[in-house]
């Protein structure tokens, strides 16, 4: 119960970005909570208001300075944390603080040390023994059927196009007992999917030579196979995503085949021309990546895998294009998300030469997800009349809406059964698939 003597303070929150800035969120969210601090969502009722921001590509850099500028304007006292605040212009500057003046204080991203030492500053928080602070999982910012857990902060790599280790900093992975306790805590609250993220989760452990940690007095080693045979063990599902193709992800395709870890991989491959993948910068570049695919679906013959491109990279030629349409043709992805090339401020290939036209550019990007549709199809074909499990995400009086297990949430398709209208949001459940599009699956209650 709340002492009614004490005027407890309020915070409000803005999250904006990509699932590592949410788990960023999470965490903030969760230390404020756990001190004792309210959660508001109004501007009107904060004391002061944190943002936290993307800063990856113009359009994201646009929205997140339009947040914090609502924020200033209907609160007036703001702190701002995330990728956009460790952006810096052109002579040094820090691009939030040059727009957004008036803000309190500016972090950058996966700061909930300093971002709580900025809050302690200007909003003190008066001591109640009788506030029940936090449940144990923390606080979420998703439904409460599925989490995100960020295994590691950072990069090593240093793509041409990404400007993420310059906000992010190198890697730096969790101990292996930090995340376990995390995720045991999740599935202890009634979280049916656990989705792993990170900047690179091939790379778990690497910056500390895969030293052991210990989980349940037992050790382990803090390493990416170690981990997704330890989470398998939750009885949840698991789901791997920014996974990179190194030689050892081959060993985890056996425990999708076993039914311990999702058969999913999201794997950013962003093209497939070695000229371009080599000024790129893309790590396991010269990997045999069409033969390895084939493996693993041999291994595993339900693996879903989904991937990401980008079209227009400066120097890309109709023939390097021409040879990703190939290479997708005989890699047969189940999911595949497209961009056209977008220059980023401070990233090294804003230097390379071969520039692409905004207009070729975009017509490619068209052009391969038109070439996908038809794949993306086919792949989804190969369910028709198959039960399945789904875990279902909403209920209304039309029928219910599902993920199946090659389904991530928010960027890959549903599985929509018109006749679940007695599921609960939340349970897993049982369905026969009846028809397809290219995108969805569309089932019936078994």
């Amino acid at each position: 119960m709340k002492n009614p003597n004490i005027e407890i303070p309020t915070v409000g929150f803005v999250s904006l970005g990509c699932p590592k800035a949410t788990s960023d969120s999470e965490s903030i969210l969760t230390r404020l909570r756990s001190e004792g601090y309210e959660i508001s969502g109004s501007y009107a009722d904060a004391d002061l208001v944190i943002v936290n921001t993307c800063g990856f590509i113009d359009a994201a850099v646009e929205e997140s300075l339009d947040a914090i500028g609502e924020a200033l304007q209907e609160n007036g006292r703001v702190i701002v944390t995330g990728c956009l605040g460790a952006k810096k212009d052109a002579v040094g500057h820090g691009v939030v603080e040059a727009v957004h003046p008036k803000v309190l204080a500016v972090t950058g991203p996966h700061a909930t040390e300093a971002v709580m030492d900025i809050v302690h500053r200007h909003l003190p928080k008066p001591h109640d023994p009788f506030t029940d602070l936090v449940p144990p999982q923390g606080i979420r910012l998703t439904p409460r059927h599925f989490a995100y857990l960020k295994i590691s902060e950072g990069c090593n790599h240093r793509c041409t196009f990404c400007i993420i280790p310059s906000l992010r900093g190198d890697l730096v992975s969790r101990p292996i007992g930090e995340i376990m306790r995390e995720a045991e805590a999740l599935a202890n609250a009634g979280v049916k999917e656990i989705l792993v993220v990170s900047q690179d989760t091939s790379a778990y452990g690497v910056d500390v030579k895969y030293r052991t940690g210990f989980w349940g007095g037992k050790p382990v080693k803090t390493k990416m196979y170690d981990l997704c045979k330890a989470l398998g063990e939750l009885g949840v599902w698991i789901r791997l995503h920014y996974v990179y193709p190194y030689p050892h992800v081959d060993e985890i395709i056996p425990l999708m085949a076993e039914g311990k870890i999702l058969p999913y991989l999201d794997i950013p491959f962003q093209h497939a021309s070695q000229r371009v993948l080599k000024a790129m910068k893309r790590p396991a570049s010269a990997e045999n990546t069409l033969e390895r695919i084939k493996r693993w679906r041999e291994i595993c013959p339900d693996l879903t895998i989904r991937s990401t491109f980008i079209t227009g990279f400066p120097g890309e030629t109709e023939e390097d294009f021409d040879e990703l349409l190939d290479w997708l043709s005989e890699a047969q992805l189940d999911r595949v998300g497209c961009f056209s090339y977008s220059p980023v401020e401070g990233a090294a290939a804003n230097a390379l030469e071969g520039a692409v036209p905004d207009e070729i550019r975009e017509d490619r990007r068209l052009r391969l997800m038109e070439h996908q549709e038809d794949i993306s199809t086919q792949r989804l074909e190969r369910m028709l009349d198959r039960e399945i499990t789904v875990l279902v995400d909403a209920v209304d009086e039309e029928g219910a809406l599902a993920r199946s297990m090659g389904d991530a949430p928010e960027i890959d398709g549903l599985v929509i059964v018109p006749d679940g209208t007695e599921f609960e949001v939340g349970e897993f459940a049982r369905v026969r698939v009846t028809d397809v599009d290219i995108h969805d699956l569309y089932a019936e209650p078994v």
